[in-house]
């Protein structure tokens, strides 16, 4: 798929979006999450825990977008798509752990300071990885109604 380079850059220099899933009523859930987009695969990763709504809604429809919006709100990007879920973190050093340190190390640009305390947290929270397969992008990535005062 191809992405408009404006709409990729907004999204790429954010971390920090609006996950939207599906409710069982049909409304949206929306949560904010920390996310990463690798843009050659062009999936966004961001780190959920088991039994949250989020996790219940994707498990029956995984169907989502993520909302990233820019500083001043005068420009967005929305990227659709449907999520695959990993296996919930077991053990501190299963593929699911390995990947949430993946995704942690691609959102924050930086270690964490005590990596064993980090992978038993994702352990005990029960938190798993959740992959937006992008299937579309849209957005504004000029402001129209920008202010000229």
């Amino acid at each position: 798929m191809a992405m408009d380079p404006n709409l990729l850059a907004l999204t790429s220099a954010r971390n920090i979006g609006a996950l939207a899933t599906i409710k069982n009523d049909g409304r949206p859930q929306l949560s904010t999450v920390n996310f990463t987009l690798d843009p050659a695969t062009t999936t966004a990763r961001t780190s959920v825990i088991d039994g949250r709504a989020t996790v219940q809604n994707l498990r029956r429809d995984p169907r989502a977008s993520i909302f990233v919006g820019s500083p001043d709100g005068w420009t967005y990007a929305v990227l659709e798509g449907t999520v695959e879920l990993s296996p919930v973190a077991l053990v501190s050093d299963d593929q699911t752990v390995e990947e949430l340190v993946e995704v942690f190390r691609a959102i924050r640009g930086e270690d964490h300071p005590d990596w064993a305390d980090y992978r038993a947290a994702m352990v005990a929270d029960r938190r798993l990885v959740a992959r937006l397969r992008v299937e579309c992008m849209y957005g504004l990535d000029r402001p129209q109604y920008a202010s000229t005062a």
